[in-house]
């Protein structure tokens, strides 16, 4: 007999994008029905050499295909739907979003020859859509991305308000404002649970509109008439975009768009009319040569120090088409994100060595709520739990001391890890388990087959090199009849250390010596006392530990 109703729990499992910025995807059951919001990537932490990008681990959707129903998509950054082509290889359902967000989605998947496989929904605001056990509701907020939305999602057990990435901006530069009194006609109903964006949540007070960097940019366009402007911001940021342009367009420059991310989101929200570009503004990157600099502004990717983008290669010199020159006026239209300061210093450096006059205050506005937008989210929504969203540690627990000044008690605030299982219905919530959660990593063409231990041996090899040994045995006798041959790399610089390579080879014959006495023809014990042998002498003479490789050919 099938379990009744009254008995079910709702379950909330984030796997990824808590304790971390990036690598957005929750998991919302309920009985036989699985929705998920958002499917994103984050980008590889310092230690992980050679990783492109991080992907979550999605055993748990993949254990349970049957009853997974679509995924709901709040914006289109890549921290919310950039793993979507990786994901939706292994779990086939639709996906439902806003216009630009599907335009954006579809660009990724036309990338991966995905376009047909997969369904896709585009949803307007206030529209809902039934699958399985649930109904969800897309609610029009504000974000750096055009198109962003929360999402009301109805159960069985309650409603839950998922806010995605969001700011409260009353005047925004395209569309409406925040959709801040069906939030409170929700409230009025009653919700179950608030899932709130936390990443501004240390910060006090309001955001500002994003129409305020439109006044910055207008005053940077008229003390620098006689340069060259290029603006560096987020690829995705389209308000910040029209911006600029605005401002070309009134002190009379051409624009160039350059980068490929870029490119693409440009011409995506061009074609969906969500940006308007006066006819001959854009220029071809091969036509400035035509036009003085103080008539050219260049709109480019790279405001976070990223070594491939067109901003970073401007600045060392290696962009094939663009010459940094002494005067020009580089904007950073953005704010480091955790972790890249370093890169966007250096970058910064490198553009004034140039000659270049950098602005990187006053030009950027926040996409994320600050602490008393929150607050009025919460007095709105009024849920009977609150669950912090989209952040590290420290922004999350921020989020819940908000929640805490607002009179919720310890016991209704939920710090959940990824992975956590919370169950939850009128009468109360408790975490009930884990499932697996992780880090997948992309190399190139490759999903998932670096993991740690490949890591692993590219920090070793990385720290401290490789020593390769080659030896030729006679078949059967075991004869040794070349060799041992050292071959080194990243260890040392061989030319300026003859003696201790000619050392190391002592040290091997001496080795083969004593196997061809003790009669040893086991290859792995060879390779063993070769590798114990060297290692040890390694170690006296240089205090490091190479990566020892013996390598045995037979004749």
């Amino acid at each position: 007999m099938r379990k009744t109703t009254e008995h079910s729990k709702l379950k909330i499992i984030p796997l990824g994008g808590l304790e971390q910025i990036g690598m957005n995807i929750t998991a919302f059951e309920y009985e036989d029905s699985i929705i998920v919001v958002d499917c994103g990537l984050s980008f590889p932490e310092d230690d992980m050499l050679g990783i492109d990008l991080v992907i979550p681990d999605i055993t748990y959707l993949k254990e349970n295909m049957e009853k997974v129903k679509g995924f709901f998509i709040t914006h289109g950054h890549e921290d919310h739907i950039g793993a979507i082509p990786y994901v939706l290889k292994e779990i086939n359902v639709p996906i439902y979003a806003t216009k630009l967000t599907i335009g954006i989605i579809d660009h990724k998947l036309k990338e991966h020859n995905m376009l047909t496989k997969v369904k896709r929904k585009v949803v307007k605001y206030g529209q809902h859509i039934n699958l399985g056990n649930f109904r969800v509701e897309f609610i029009k907020t504000n974000h750096s991305i055009q198109d962003a939305a929360a999402l009301a999602i109805y159960s069985p057990a309650g409603i839950v308000v998922h806010t995605g990435d969001f700011k409260v901006d009353y005047t925004p530069v395209f569309g409406d404002a925040i959709d801040l009194a069906r939030l409170g006609e929700l409230g009025k109903k009653g919700v179950l649970a608030l899932m709130c964006d936390s990443t501004n949540a240390e910060r006090p007070g309001f955001t500002m509109s994003e129409k305020t960097v439109g006044t910055a940019f207008d005053t940077i366009f008229a003390e620098h008439k006689t340069s060259r402007i290029i603006v560096a911001t987020f690829a995705s940021n389209v308000d910040r975009v029209q911006q600029i342009i605005n401002s070309a367009c009134k002190y009379g420059r051409k624009v160039v768009v350059e980068g490929r991310s870029m490119v693409n989101i440009i011409t995506t929200a061009t074609e969906l009319g969500y940006l308007d570009i006066p006819e001959n503004t854009l220029i071809d990157i091969e036509q400035l040569r035509n036009y003085p600099d103080e008539q050219t502004v260049l709109i480019t990717t790279g405001s976070q120090g990223e070594s491939m983008a067109a901003l970073s290669r401007m600045a060392s010199g290696m962009h094939k088409k663009i010459t940094i020159k002494p005067k020009d006026t580089i904007v950073f239209s953005s704010n480091p994100i955790p972790g890249n300061e370093k890169s966007v210093s250096h970058v910064i450096n490198e553009l004034f060595m140039k000659g270049a006059d950098v602005i990187f205050s006053d030009a950027h506005v926040s996409g994320h709520a600050c602490q008393e937008d929150i607050k009025l989210i919460y007095s709105l929504v009024r849920p009977k739990y609150a669950i912090p969203v989209h952040g590290e540690y420290r922004h999350l627990m921020a989020q819940g001391k908000i929640a805490e000044e607002l009179g919720y008690s310890k016991d209704d605030i939920f710090i959940l890890a990824s992975g956590d299982v919370l169950e939850l219905d009128e009468n109360g919530a408790k975490v009930a388990g884990h499932v697996q959660v992780g880090n997948v990593m992309v190399d190139g063409l490759g999903v998932g087959d670096v993991g740690n231990i490949v890591l692993r041996d590219r920090q070793h090899l990385a720290e401290e090199g490789i020593i390769i040994v080659v030896l030729t045995m006679e078949e059967g006798s075991g004869q040794i009849l070349a060799g041992p041959d050292i071959v080194s790399r990243g260890f040392v610089y061989v030319r300026g250390s003859e003696s201790l390579m000619d050392e190391a080879k002592q040290v091997l014959d001496e080795t083969m010596a004593m196997i061809t006495d003790k009669n040893i023809t086991d290859w792995s014990r060879i390779k063993t006392e070769i590798r114990d042998s060297l290692g040890e002498f390694v170690w006296r003479e240089t205090k490091r530990k190479p990566m020892i490789i013996p390598i045995i050919m037979e004749v």
